[in-house]
C-alpha cells in the first residue's frame, strides 16, 4: 500500500482485492494499490493501479508462484469510484510478471484436470486408437533454458505402459498467447512413441498457455519468456478492458 493512502484509495484497493479473489480458487497472498488524487478521482483519473500476488491458484489447479501487474493512466467511472468500484471508461495497457514453478507445473500435470483432457482424446499409436491415462508425469526445469519430461502413459485398449521421456526448448508463438516447445530431444534409452510424445507436448503447450491465467477483463500476452533452473518467468503486456472490483 502507498503511504497514507486516502480514504478512497484505500476503498478502491479493498474493492480490487476482492474482485480478484472472488476470481481464484486460493490465494496466499494479495495487495492491491491503487495511485490517485482526491481530485484527480473526482475527474474520473487515476494515476496507477498495482497488483502483487503470491500462490494465486486459478481453476483446474493452475497455479502461480508470483503475479505483478503495474496499469498507468486509468481513465474510470468517478461515480462508481465515490461508491469503492473501479469501472474502466476505456480499455487501457500495463505490463505483468508471472512465475510458474516447477512444482506448480507438476501439480497441473497431475490434476485430475489434465488426467481427463487426456484420457477425453484417443490417440493413434501404430495404427491404432488408443486411451491415453498418465500414470505418473515429472515435469522438470533443469536449467539450460531447457524443460525436460518424464512420463508413465498406460495404454487401456491394449493393456500397456510406455515410457515417455523428452526435453525441448519452451519458445513463445507468435501470438504471445500460448508457449510452444521447439528442438525436441528425445532419450535416447527408452522406445519412443512419436504419438504419444506429440500427445504430451500438446499437453505441456497447453498448460503454459497464458490464456489459462487470464483474469475476466484482463488479458495477458507473452513479451518474454525466460527458464531458469526450478521456474518460468512470464513477461507480458496485459491489455485491461476492465478491473475486476467487489
Amino acid at each position: 500500500m502507498s503511504e497514507n493512502p486516502g480514504l478512497g484509495e484505500q476503498a478502491l484497493d479493498k474493492a480490487v482485492e476482492m474482485g480478484l479473489s472472488s476470481q481464484l480458487d486460493e490465494v496466499e497472498n494479495l495487495d492491491v494499490n491503487v495511485k490517485t488524487e482526491p481530485l484527480n478521482l473526482v475527474q474520473g483519473q487515476v494515476e496507477a493501479v498495482s497488483i502483487a500476488g503470491e500462490g494465486l491458484v486459478m481453476q483446474q489447479e493452475l497455479r502461480m508462484e508470483k503475479i505483478e501487474m503495474e496499469v498507468s493512466s486509468v481513465a474510470i467511472n468517478p461515480l462508481s469510484a465515490a461508491f469503492g468500484k473501479i469501472e474502466l471508461t476505456k480499455p487501457t495497457e500495463g505490463r505483468a510478471l508471472v512465475i510458474l514453478t516447477e512444482k506448480d507445473i507438476n501439480r497441473a500435470f497431475n490434476s485430475e484436470y489434465i488426467r481427463s483432457q487426456l484420457q477425453s482424446q484417443k490417440i493413434h499409436v501404430n495404427g491404432q486408437l488408443v486411451t491415453v491415462v498418465p500414470r505418473n508425469v515429472e515435469f522438470r526445469l533443469p536449467g539450460d533454458h531447457k524443460v525436460a519430461l518424464n512420463a508413465v502413459l498406460f495404454l487401456k485398449e491394449n493393456n500397456e505402459n510406455h515410457n515417455i521421456a523428452f526435453s525441448a526448448i519452451p519458445r513463445v508463438s507468435e501470438n504471445g498467447e500460448t508457449v510452444t516447445l521447439d528442438n525436441v530431444e528425445y532419450s535416447n534409452s527408452q522406445e519412443m512413441s512419436l504419438e504419444l510424445t506429440e500427445a504430451l507436448v500438446n499437453t505441456t503447450s497447453r498448460i503454459l498457455n497464458l490464456k489459462n491465467f487470464d483474469l475476466e477483463g484482463i488479458n495477458l500476452r507473452i513479451k518474454r519468456l525466460e527458464v531458469e533452473v526450478g521456474k518460468l518467468i512470464l513477461k507480458a503486456e496485459a491489455k485491461v478492458e476492465q478491473i475486476p472490483s467487489a
